[in-house]
């Protein structure tokens, strides 16, 4: 009989597996994030993975007995309880020997066993050589827990063991952890899972327009508001494609992120990455103009003093382009506004104006007064719908507002 897992504990209680690769020693670093932000770890590695990383040191960064097998502690039926007590499982590395057993119900150790009873939400992060990951065999079990609710995160790219390189790598062990602890902030919700299947686009950050080889225009956008709708997105089920313009930020883990540099180059990716998209949301912050005409060498200083003239032109209206012309006629279209109100009317007044302008769906309005909002972690803001409606988003986190902008992108969804 299950016993419900302990979401009102006053420390969360997180179950981190560790299967059998190299990658188990980044484990280490991520269980040392969970234990000092809070969170109760208990340790469940595979038999193989000790011959990595030995039970004395995964004891004693979670403070607690570490064991791969069933037999310890039978009193207290480990095996059955650690999953129905978890708040969250995260395997991290997964192997694809663990997937494939988990994916098949197989049970022959403490972490496979804690699988099956774990009624709580479980991420978990592969890590292999790609001719392992991109086997048919490991594509459908991962296609056979994605189906059971299971967050599989995408895996890295770059280098593996030896000289090789791919697709593979364990993702960021801080990238996990922000995924970890987004989930579990959201894990009495019920919107976990809902955008499951769904396939979203997310641009992020400010573009610039090259002026002479080391000047150009651009903004302040940090790109913090679309990396936090990337996490929120893939912890609640999506497929993610997030094009980021100039951003310093860590690329999220498990998503597909394509670097851009200007408003054009953004604009062919976000038309590229719609034409299958459920969902585009527009949070980048293209620049409205580019210079006319670039220069080769530096643009140099005038010894009389004078400064150069540059001639501007607009550059294209990607939301406007993409709300008016679907790919999908169906996909959901979100904009952003950053208003500061003017002599023609309030900061709301012209959302409005812009949102029924631009033809999408919803626009998030940011009162970007004295510059505010820009590369802050705390964001508030004012989701308009192109139904008349209005939903207020008081002053929290950044995740915050990406979940509501998500809850609001939910609901416009059409169901399969």
């Amino acid at each position: 009989m299950s016993t419900g897992s302990s979401a009102s504990t006053a420390r969360p209680r997180v179950v981190l597996g560790v299967s059998g690769g190299i990658a188990a020693y980044k484990a280490c670093e991520l269980l040392r994030r969970l234990t000092e932000s809070g969170h109760d770890v208990t340790v469940v590695p595979t038999a193989a993975a000790l011959q990595f990383v030995g039970a004395p040191t995964w004891s004693a960064l979670s403070g607690k007995p570490v064991s791969a097998e069933v037999w310890d502690g039978v009193h207290e039926v480990p095996h059955v309880r650690l999953g129905q007590t978890a708040d969250l499982v995260v395997v991290a590395p997964a192997t694809a020997d663990l997937m494939a057993k988990a994916a098949h119900g197989l049970a022959d150790d403490l972490l496979t066993n804690t699988l099956l009873t774990a009624r709580c939400p479980v991420i978990v992060a592969p890590a292999m050589h790609t001719e392992m990951w991109e086997h048919p065999a490991t594509v459908a079990n991962v296609a056979t827990l994605r189906s059971r609710g299971m967050l599989v995160i995408e895996p890295a790219e770059g280098r593996l063991t030896g000289a090789d390189t791919g697709k593979g790598r364990l993702p960021d062990p801080e990238e996990i952890f922000e995924i970890a602890r987004d989930v579990l902030a959201r894990s009495g919700e019920s919107d976990l899972g809902d955008l499951s299947g769904r396939r979203v686009v997310v641009s992020a950050g400010g573009t610039r327009e090259r002026l002479d080889p080391v000047r150009f225009l651009g903004n302040r956008s940090s790109g913090r508001q679309g990396y936090a709708l990337a996490r929120a997105a893939l912890a609640r089920g999506a497929e993610v494609t997030l094009v980021a313009a100039n951003v310093s930020l860590a690329d999220p883990a498990g998503v597909k992120v394509v670097h851009v540099e200007s408003t054009a180059e953004l604009r062919d990716a976000v038309l590229s990455a719609a034409a299958t998209a459920d969902a585009v949301v527009m949070a980048a912050a293209p620049a409205d103009f580019r210079p006319e005409s670039t220069s080769d060498t530096k643009i140099k200083k005038a010894d009389d003093g004078s400064a150069p003239s540059i001639t501007l032109q607009q550059n294209p209206d990607i939301l406007k382009e993409i709300a008016h012309d679907r790919a999908r006629p169906d996909a959901v279209i979100v904009g952003f506004a950053a208003e500061t109100g003017d002599a023609t009317g309030s900061v709301l007044d012209l959302a409005r104006a812009k949102l029924a302008r631009k033809g999408c769906d919803l626009l998030v309005v940011n009162d970007v007064s004295g510059g505010a909002v820009f590369g802050s972690t705390d964001n508030e803001a004012v989701i308009l719908g192109a139904d008349g409606s209005a939903v207020d988003v008081p002053h929290g986190t950044k995740s915050a507002l990406a979940h509501r902008i998500w809850d609001a992108v939910a609901a416009r969804i059409p169901q399969r």
